[in-house]
């Protein structure tokens, strides 16, 4: 199968005229930026992670207000095994940063819950990072036509996710910012193959089609992803800075000319490796005196309340970034969308 037949292929059956996936970013996916995307043919996204269902279905309602019936995803985090809460060395060393604990966050939303709502929400596709999604929620999913995209960095754990009933597998290179989708939490900084080894590697071994994040950017990334055999791309850097996006002005100001190999692997902001601008308070626990992250949730909950209290050198957000961030661009999400597939298809043949 040619390239175009092979994207066109996918495009027809996500409902698409370019095969362009906004990443879901938790924090940064508004539905009109979403809408923006989809306005260009490709497809939106949210990453609800920490939604409770009733906002999963107000974010699908808002998408649709501004996008009608376009494509979307929206994506789910498969829940980490139980992992020691203990949090102390961790406190200690955010008082010494200069900042005091406000009241402890909530509970987290139920995952099941989550995916039930996300069903209720009848997106194109349910999304996943860091696992496979259970077998009953799959089957609920197909039952109610909506397609399963499964996140992996390897190929033992894309096989794992097209043996489970994954659609799509979406190859996330070492190059995406914000986190790494490994399944187990320990492999992540062992398990970091770049975008371009591994597309090619998992599009020769996997019968479902494969999409391409990380460092996906401009044409010349989208053309070179589809010719080593992804279907389509998914986008996130390269959006944060759109008006749409409406980030945090200090992170978006980041990411202007930051350089690839200025970004950085890091566990500070949720226990979860993420790659990520490297700000103070990031460089901070590379120090020697910085004790371990704690696992994932319980820094993420622990960032969170310093946050609702007084951060000191605590980032208000999680500065994420990609290894393309200098390639962001502060036009309109459609404009980006647009040029980024007319220049790769000029290139392909």
């Amino acid at each position: 199968m040619s390239v175009r037949e092979r994207t066109g292929s996918f495009c027809d059956r996500y409902g698409l005229t370019v095969p362009v996936l906004e990443a879901p970013m938790a924090g940064a996916c508004p539905p009109g930026l979403a809408a923006a995307v989809a306005a260009a043919g490709g497809m939106g996204a949210a990453a609800v992670v920490n939604d409770s269902p009733a906002a999963i279905a107000d974010w699908a309602r808002r998408y649709r207000e501004a996008a009608g019936d376009a494509p979307f995803q929206l994506n789910v985090w498969i829940p980490d095994p139980p992992a020691d809460p203990g949090t102390e060395a961790q406190a200690s060393f955010l008082d010494r940063l200069g900042g005091t604990a406000g009241p402890a966050p909530g509970p987290a939303p139920d995952f099941d819950e989550q995916v039930g709502a996300v069903i209720d929400a009848r997106p194109t596709a349910i999304s996943t990072i860091m696992g496979l999604l259970p077998a009953d929620h799959v089957a609920a999913a197909h039952a109610a036509g909506i397609a399963w995209f499964a996140t992996a960095t390897t190929l033992d754990e894309a096989l794992a996710a097209e043996r489970a009933g994954a659609d799509v597998v979406v190859a996330q290179g070492m190059e995406a910012g914000g986190h790494r989708g490994s399944t187990r939490p320990e492999d992540a900084e062992r398990t970091a193959v770049g975008l371009f080894a591994l597309v090619p590697w998992l599009a020769g071994a996997l019968s479902v089609p494969v999409v391409a994040a990380g460092a996906v950017a401009d044409g010349r990334s989208v053309a070179a992803a589809l010719t080593l055999g992804a279907s389509a791309v998914q986008v996130g850097t390269a959006l944060l800075r759109t008006p749409e996006a409406a980030i945090d002005a200090g992170w978006a100001a980041e990411l202007d000319r930051l350089a690839p190999e200025d970004t950085v692997t890091t566990r500070a902001y949720t226990g979860r490796l993420a790659r990520a601008v490297p700000t103070r308070y990031v460089r901070a626990w590379d120090g020697p005196e910085a004790p371990d992250p704690a696992p994932y949730p319980h820094q993420r909950r622990l960032v969170a309340q310093y946050r609702a209290g007084e951060p000191g050198m605590l980032d208000r957000v999680n500065h994420w970034a990609g290894q393309a961030a200098a390639r962001a661009t502060t036009r309109p999400a459609a404009e980006v969308v647009a040029g980024m597939w007319r220049e790769a298809e000029a290139m392909l043949p």
